[in-house]
């Protein structure tokens, strides 16, 4: 199941742009994921759920957005959604098609919270 190996690189992200931020807790993790990538959003999820036990990302929230196939024709330029993984231009019938969307894998954005400022006064 790549799910894990994915799940375990969006950890390592997460963690290192958290402290980056002085996030403490993490409690929304949007991701974009296209089509072409072939993973599984529920198994994404569960994946993510296990990880992040223990860490802070324990009890986040995480989206999947699931981006679909676009390709552009090279013979005659033509833009299309690609149904059913069918690379072939509804314009004109070519196969020479270049994938312009469907193969993201990226943490969108984030949410979570950060340590509490020490109280006015205090040193």
């Amino acid at each position: 199941m790549h799910e894990t190996a994915i799940v375990q690189g969006l950890m390592r992200i997460l963690t290192r742009q958290a402290a980056a931020h002085r996030i403490e807790r993490v409690s929304r993790v949007t991701v974009k994921v296209g089509r072409l990538r072939a993973v599984e959003p529920q198994q994404l999820k569960s994946c993510f759920e296990m990880f992040a036990e223990g860490t802070l990302a324990d009890g986040a929230e995480l989206v999947v957005d699931e981006v679909g196939v676009r390709g552009r024709c090279k013979d005659c330029g033509s833009e299309f959604d690609v149904p059913r993984f069918r690379f072939e231009c509804p314009t004109c019938g070519g196969t020479r098609v270049e994938v312009t969307r469907g193969q993201e894998l990226y943490i969108e954005n984030f949410e979570g919270s950060g340590a509490s400022p020490p109280p006015a006064g205090s040193a």
